[in-house]
């Protein structure tokens, strides 16, 4: 069943401050707010909500007043102020337990106390396995678990959707005829990344799930990288583009994954924290113009960016499939924090970078 989502009116300057006061409120540790949640926070809020915050120097906003100024909202639209309330206590290392206890009572006077606020109450209190069986329980799965065959171009059973390296011949094969389409359009796009980067192609031994692989359409279509830092600004513009908010979850994820160390392996990603990425306020700016992409995506598509049949796309100009799924360009505040493209070799990671230069080498 597709996700209705109600149309909300935008949220004035004089309301985006008081949910940022009850944000703040929210997460802010015993000894203050910290600076790493004030830049964040901060490029969040002007991006899903077009009102510049600043989130160090906010006066308290009780959980029953935020609750009362935001009583005529959608349910959907007090979701995701929680969420923004979580992502806020996520990037903390570790997360103070009267962090998450906070979070859960404001979320509570919201209507909003969703599984991703026991997930990060789990994380205050250690308990990452637990926290984890959470988050594949809070709807995360069922991105997978709905995925149709026929979209996919895969008879695989859907519990192996998700599975790297299942041979399906016939899912290989399509794949590989997007070599012979002409450069410019998706299904080269998509092509042209894979080789330059070593990837094996779904349905071949090794190669990306059937599932997963949709995501490096979007890679090619919103010019994200592929390193870890281009990771997060996919699947933070995949996440917030879902009509449902339960999309956060790849957010979440990522986060746990590759910046907190929460999460250690999801299956398809494992975690990596060798270079924290969120304490850049570089990348807030990315990460929140990726929230800001989803946002306007969300509206315009009104579908999971995940259940789109790419493969109907494949032979059209990428240019031609931005303007009709309504994938708005990257800011220019992205631009200037050097948020490198799909194709760029700042985008890729040192192994993905030694690649491409091999191919350069070949005769």
């Amino acid at each position: 069943m597709q996700y209705r989502h109600p149309v909300d009116e935008p949220a004035s300057a004089a309301e985006v401050a008081l949910i940022a006061r009850g944000i703040a409120t929210a997460v802010s540790p015993n000894h203050g707010i910290d600076a790493v949640q004030v830049s964040l926070l901060g490029e969040v809020i002007e991006a899903v909500l077009d009102v510049r915050i600043d989130f160090a120097s906010l006066e308290p906003l009780s959980a029953e007043d935020l609750a009362a100024a935001l009583a005529g909202r959608s349910e959907e639209f007090r979701r995701r102020v929680v969420h923004h309330m979580v992502l806020g206590e996520l990037i903390l290392r570790p997360i103070p337990p009267e962090v998450a206890r906070r979070v859960a009572v404001y979320a509570d006077a919201l209507g909003a106390n969703d599984q991703f606020v026991r997930i990060a109450r789990r994380y205050a209190q250690g308990a990452f396995g637990l926290a984890w069986l959470d988050l594949r329980h809070s709807g995360f799965v069922e991105h997978w678990e709905m995925a149709r065959t026929d979209q996919l171009k895969t008879s695989l059973k859907l519990e192996d959707q998700l599975a790297a390296g299942v041979e399906d011949l016939a899912l290989a094969e399509r794949w590989a005829a997007f070599q012979h389409l002409s450069p410019g359009t998706l299904g080269r796009g998509v092509w042209d990344m894979y080789r330059g980067r070593g990837f094996g192609l779904p349905g071949s031994t090794g190669g990306a799930s059937a599932y997963l692989a949709q995501h490096d359409f979007v890679h090619v279509l919103a010019d994200y990288g592929t390193n870890l830092n281009g990771e997060l600004e996919v699947f933070a513009l995949i996440g917030r583009a879902d009509p449902d908010p339960k999309g956060f979850a790849w957010l979440a994820t990522l986060i746990g994954l590759f910046e907190t160390g929460y999460v250690a392996n999801a299956g398809f990603f494992v975690g990596d924290l060798k270079e924290p990425r969120l304490v850049d306020s570089t990348m807030h700016v990315r990460v929140a113009d990726a929230l800001r992409r989803g946002r306007v995506l969300r509206d315009r598509l009104a579908t999971d960016p995940l259940d789109v049949d790419y493969h109907e796309f494949a032979d059209q100009q990428v240019d031609h499939v931005r303007t009709q799924l309504g994938l708005e360009p990257k800011s220019n505040r992205a631009l200037e924090a050097r948020s490198p493209g799909a194709f760029d070799l700042e985008g890729m990671s040192k192994i993905q970078q030694e690649f491409n230069r091999s191919l350069d080498a070949l005769p």
